[in-house]
């Protein structure tokens, strides 16, 4: 069994456009999990030995740690990334992880994006480090890192 945990919180009609299209090529089914920011709590719930745990994906949910008016809530993202990288290890069963690897071009202008880089960059980085096997996909095509 396949549990899909999304994280994306949907702000504006384009990108509802788009998560309605990754909606439709989901298998029936998958049981789909929102998460919210409580992506290990949500880890924890539905993690089965014979099942199979899709996070899709790490880039939306960091997002939800960074607003508009607020800016970076960053003691809420520290606990709850300290709280992700503890419950990986310790997970029953299968967990893919799916995430952006946004690094590679021009340093943004803005500070905001900037800060969303590198925090991101930190935590591909640090989950990277915890999981058995690592898998980049560019142009479609699959590379095996680890």
């Amino acid at each position: 069994p396949v549990s899909c945990l999304v994280t994306a919180d949907v702000r504006d009609t384009e990108f509802a456009a788009r998560v309605a299209a990754h909606r439709a090529r989901r298998p029936a089914g998958w049981q789909v999990v929102e998460t919210g920011q409580g992506l290990a709590e949500a880890l924890s719930q539905h993690a089965r030995p014979d099942g199979v745990l899709l996070v899709d994906c790490l880039g939306m949910w960091l997002m939800r740690f960074l607003d508009d008016v607020s800016g970076f809530d960053s003691e809420a993202y520290a606990w709850a990334r300290a709280a992700l990288l503890a419950t990986l290890v310790r997970l029953p069963g299968t967990v893919l992880v799916v995430t952006n690897e946004i690094g590679w071009g021009v340093v943004p202008l803005g500070a905001a994006s900037r800060l969303f880089v590198d925090e991101l960059g930190r935590l591909n980085q640090a989950v990277a480090a915890l999981a058995d096997r690592a898998t980049l996909v560019t142009c479609g095509l699959p590379l095996e890192l680890k």
